[in-house]
């Protein structure tokens, strides 16, 4: 399998996490793309997105949510994705929280460094509320360090977080939630997939 990625991406991240607590990570050879730029990536992946995992019968997976259900099965059984009941519900909820939370925090990012005359301030203050908003609700929800799927989204958007704003703190008003990521992100999968400036593409 080829995972196109970027080592900025919080959802090639949470794809990666995945696969390094699933043991499936040597399977996956990581093409390094250019999401903006790339045209092979476009005829892969319609939108032009990452990630995008290319399968070995050519086959082809996008959007994170569909791409870590998809390694999940290769495993002989069901690890970081709940069967049924409400742990099924619960995961796929935080996943789903995470993931929006990601998109508007990578939204937040793009639109600061834009000149202020360019930039929409309604749009900026509900992506800060997004973001503020996800963070207490995580906070208030107990988090396990064994994960399913909603705990690798969202240490994949705490990472995030940190990686684009080390100045800013977002533990000191969560501490339950600042309390589980410290142990989360001394497991090898964080160790393993920490954000990069992208680089060259690369097979």
């Amino acid at each position: 399998m080829r995972l196109w990625y970027t080592p900025t991406s919080p959802f090639a991240r949470k794809v990666r996490i995945a696969a390094a607590e699933l043991g499936v990570a040597e399977q996956i050879r990581l093409r390094e793309a250019d999401p903006w730029t790339d045209k092979h990536l476009r005829m892969l992946n319609p939108l032009a997105k990452v990630p995008t995992l290319e399968l070995d019968n050519g086959d082809v997976l996008f959007e994170s949510a569909v791409i870590c259900d998809y390694l999940d099965m290769l495993c002989q059984k069901r690890c970081l994705f709940p069967a049924d009941g409400p742990g099924r519900w619960k995961s796929l909820l935080t996943q789903g929280l995470a993931d929006g939370a990601m998109t508007a925090a990578g939204r937040l990012f793009a639109d600061e460094k834009k000149p202020a005359d360019q930039r929409s301030e309604a749009m900026m203050v509900r992506f800060h509320k997004a973001r503020d908003a996800a963070l207490d609700w995580l906070e208030r929800e107990p988090l396990r360090q064994t994960p399913l799927i909603g705990e690798v989204a969202a240490a994949a958007f705490l990472g995030y977080l940190d990686f684009r704003w080390k100045d800013r703190d977002w533990r000191t008003k969560r501490p339950k939630l600042s309390g589980w990521f410290a142990g989360f992100e001394a497991r090898p999968s964080m160790a393993s997939t920490r954000h990069a400036i992208l680089k060259s593409p690369v097979d």
